[in-house]
């Protein structure tokens, strides 16, 4: 489903980051909560060949897997008037376009906040798509992360501001996958700054 599909006739619009847009949103918006999706996990389990890493040594980004009993953190960001379009239209590019994402609406709950759940818009990276690499150890996450770099920066950049983002912004979350995944591309590093 296309976004402008999802948000047909309405002025305004919250929009889920859970990898990049947490640090990095690159659009206008009205205000910003960090919070939480539930029925899913973030998983680096998807390739990225153009932001991150090149065709022959695609980086690996995270995506969301559903999962019953999960929740993801992250943030999401109100985009009202003109900001939905210009922020669906980078959107496009940037997720849909080049990264191999789809569109979906789910509930978004806001850290502390005892009000109901908002509807979000999100991108989910899928299986079919060529992009998609699947499960691997941390081990391998790490390792190629720790060696990818695209034209947006290097891959570990990008591992690293999400655990930074985690560990201030949502202190009382064990990120068990993403924090192994950070520990093991922080020992390749060691190792190959060691062999220099």
């Amino acid at each position: 489903m296309k976004p402008q599909d999802i948000i047909a006739g309405k002025s305004s619009l919250w929009i889920f980051g859970y990898g990049s847009l947490v640090w990095k949103p690159d659009f206008k918006y009205t205000r910003s909560e960090v919070g939480y999706v539930k029925g899913y996990k973030r998983r680096f389990w998807h390739g990225d060949n153009f932001h991150r890493g090149n065709n022959e040594l695609p980086g690996r980004v995270v995506t969301l897997i559903e999962d019953d009993d999960a929740c993801t953190w992250g943030v999401a960001f109100k985009v009202t008037g003109a900001q939905v379009e210009e922020a669906l239209k980078y959107l496009n590019v940037r997720e849909m376009v080049r990264g191999g994402y789809v569109a979906k609406l789910v509930d978004f709950y806001a850290d502390g906040e005892s009000r109901s759940p908002v509807q979000a818009l999100l991108y989910i990276a899928t299986v079919d798509n060529p992009l998609y690499l699947g499960p691997a150890s941390p081990e391998e996450i790490g390792t190629r992360i720790a060696v990818s770099r695209g034209k947006t920066g290097h891959n570990l950049e990008y591992l690293l501001r999400l655990a930074e983002f985690m560990r201030k912004s949502c202190p009382h979350v064990e990120d068990h996958h993403l924090f192994s995944v950070e520990a093991a591309a922080l020992s390749v590093v060691a190792h190959l700054l060691m062999a220099q």
